[in-house]
Order: structure tokens, then sequence, then C-alpha cells
């Protein structure tokens, strides 16, 4: 399944979703449950910025899973996104087994 619904479409300079500040957080409801096995992080490129840079491209990025009920967090990864390399980022989650061998908030 690819979730491409936080960030729209176009991604387009000058179109995004701005978070004010030095850090950010976005929360994604589901409305089923998912088994992800990677995240995918992309910033438009330095030459095509309408400032000329990529300043407010993420950086330090962690990634947490919640279970069915929404009250145990499980730390699914922290990456780095590299401006330097390619614009589109893939990062593979860790996938742990937990309560006997499935998933938090699996049945």
């Amino acid at each position: 399944i690819a979730l491409a619904f936080w960030l729209q479409p176009d991604v387009s300079p000058g179109n995004y979703w701005p978070l004010q500040g030095q850090q950010g957080q976005v929360v994604i409801r589901l409305p089923a449950r998912v088994h992800l096995t990677a995240v995918a992080v992309q910033h438009i490129a330095k030459e095509v910025s309408p400032s000329g840079t990529v300043i407010s491209a993420p950086r330090d990025i962690a990634v947490f899973g919640v279970d069915a009920d929404g009250e145990e967090e499980t730390l699914l990864g922290t990456f780095t996104y590299d401006v330097a390399q390619e614009l589109i980022q893939t990062f593979p989650l860790k996938v742990r087994s937990t309560c006997g061998g499935k998933m938090p908030g699996s049945q």
C-alpha cells in the first residue's frame, strides 16, 4: 500500500505543507490496520527551490507505530534525510515482533 496522501500529488516548488519552527510532528491515522515496511521522504531540489535553498527539508525523522487502542507507541525507526542524496529517499522500518509473535495491536 502506498500512502502518499499527506503530501499532495503536486510536488512542484511552493506547493507544500509547512511546519513552523525547528521541529514538527505529523500524525496519520489509518482506517484499517496495515503492515508498513518502509517510509519514503521527498523534498524538492535546490535548483528548483524558489528560495534557492533546501533548508526547509526534513533532516532527522522518527517514525512510531501505535497499537490498535492508540495507547502504546513503538519506535519503528529513526532516519536522516540527506539533501545531497536522491530527492526521494526510502527508509526501511524495524518491524519487531512482540506480544507472542504478533505486532502490537494485532489479534
